[in-house]
């Protein structure tokens, strides 16, 4: 949005708070329909809980549920088919900027661009977890290795590209992390 179109909005609000809002609604919709994975309020099955987050993988969707019924909708990118992972998890753990090592199985299917990292790459901007991370344990306390995490790659959400994690924009997963606490219950579908 440029300059000229923002004082369009702030104008009215001045004088008709009710009618700029519903300006800016219209215009958070409309960037909805240009970009389906921005960060949109919708409606959700009011059995999960307040807090939680639902990821719909063949969708390529998070779910911060933040009222019953109600969730902030964030794009995702998933594991390619042979490396979905679904269940449910406890976020065990959360990391700015972290760091990052491949797993032995990645490096497996693609030495060329995993071996280089086998001791870990720090955290940084151009660090695959991108600018946070939310690490994804199990019911016994365990680490999957699954994490949602940021990108460098931003074009890749909406599609099934990753080994497994959970990708988001940074700026979208920077909201969430700042949102979720340790101990956040997380349902993959």
């Amino acid at each position: 949005m440029n300059r000229r179109q923002l004082m369009s909005l702030a104008l009215p609000l001045i004088a008709a708070p009710s009618l700029a809002l519903a300006q800016v609604e219209q215009v958070t919709q409309a960037a909805a329909t240009r970009d389906p994975y921005a960060p949109t309020e919708v409606s959700i099955r009011k059995d999960f809980e307040v807090g939680s987050i639902v990821v719909v993988s063949k969708d390529f969707f998070l779910y911060h549920v933040i009222a019953p019924g109600r969730a902030i909708r964030y794009g995702v990118a998933v594991g390619r088919d042979e490396l979905v992972w679904k269940g449910k998890a406890t976020i065990g753990r959360k990391t700015e900027w972290p760091g990052w090592t491949p797993t032995q199985s990645m490096i497996e299917r693609n030495p060329g661009a995993y071996a280089k990292w086998a001791n870990g790459m720090p955290g940084g901007p151009r660090n695959p977890l991108g600018a946070r991370a939310l690490y994804l344990y199990d019911a016994k306390g365990r680490d999957t290795a699954i994490r949602i995490h940021g990108t460098t790659d931003p074009g890749s959400i909406g599609r099934a590209v990753s080994n497994g994690c959970l990708r988001m924009r940074n700026e979208a997963v920077m909201s969430l992390y700042d949102k979720v606490p340790v101990g956040t219950p997380v349902y993959v579908y």
